[in-house]
């Protein structure tokens, strides 16, 4: 992950903090269009559920200049959601319902370059959380 590449991520989730809540929306109608078996995942209302989201992407977003702070933050997150049912696989699914939540939220400022620096912003995060929810459940079997 680049200097510029956090750049781009910043610059994009400022532009679509105004529409953050509609955003959200978009987001889990797509990814629930990606996979119906992630809903039932979901126990409180979508509304609610995307202001999570949001705030837990500006997190992200704010704290890419120090992923040692960062880091504990997303595996605790990670190790969480395996609670949830989360599988490595769903990882993927959220990656794809969220860079087309941008390219439709942000239209013309979603150039391929703030596209791949997302990818890559989000494949760091999520490999963490994927690492921390492996441990937790290694950890959960041996107790």
């Amino acid at each position: 992950m680049t200097k510029k590449q956090i750049d781009l991520v910043r610059k994009s989730f400022k532009r679509l903090e105004p529409v953050a809540e509609e955003a959200a929306v978009l987001f889990y109608a797509r990814l629930f269009e990606l996979d119906p078996s992630l809903r039932p995942m979901f126990r409180g209302g979508i509304r609610e559920q995307g202001l999570k989201l949001m705030q837990m992407i500006g997190i992200a977003v704010r704290g890419l200049d120090d992923l040692d702070a960062l880091v504990p933050a997303v595996r605790t997150l990670g190790a969480r959601h395996t609670e949830y049912g989360v599988q490595e696989h769903h990882y993927e699914t959220v990656a794809e319902a969220l860079l087309w939540t941008f390219e439709i939220a942000l239209r013309e400022h979603f150039t391929t370059e703030t596209k791949d620096a997302w990818a890559t912003v989000y494949g760091l995060l999520a490999q963490t959380m994927k690492e921390a929810a492996a441990q937790h459940t290694e950890n959960a079997a041996a107790a």
